[in-house]
């Protein structure tokens, strides 16, 4: 089971563009507790997001995109950065969560990621005709 945790750090909603982590023995930790998620082998990818005042949102209404730059001032909460994982269960998702080195600003949401073998035979059958499905699907 793969599944996603995503950092939501407060107040990164409205932090400057190029504002970096500064605190060194908060992003050592982050880099220890990176790694222990490689060693035990469950680690599929991490990586940290730039401040939403670096990036633009791309909406569809009446199907046609709008572009709108950011920062994003209707936003209350936005991603610091996310993992990756393949795990047996959410329980052990959680636990990998539980062990993150976050500050008090911070909260990880844990969701599993979907995967082909959720979805109805008949959308499942749609998506194995297309050949970058077979890539996609883990």
């Amino acid at each position: 089971m793969r599944f996603m945790m995503l950092m939501i750090p407060h107040g990164y909603e409205t932090a400057a563009p190029g504002t970096m982590p500064e605190d060194l023995e908060a992003m050592t930790a982050m880099m220890a507790y990176n790694e222990s998620l490689q060693k035990a082998g469950v680690l599929i990818s991490c990586d940290g997001l730039h401040p939403p005042s670096m990036g633009v949102r791309v909406s569809f209404a009446g199907k046609k995109p709008k572009v709108v730059d950011g920062p994003f001032a209707e936003v209350k909460e936005v991603l610091g950065g996310y993992w990756v994982i393949e795990v047996a269960s959410r329980a052990e998702a959680i636990e990998w969560a539980t062990r993150c080195p976050g500050g008090e600003n911070e909260v990880i949401e844990v969701r599993q990621i979907q995967e082909l073998e959720d979805f109805p035979s008949d959308l499942q059958a749609v998506a194995e005709s297309f050949p970058s499905m077979q890539t996609v699907k883990k």
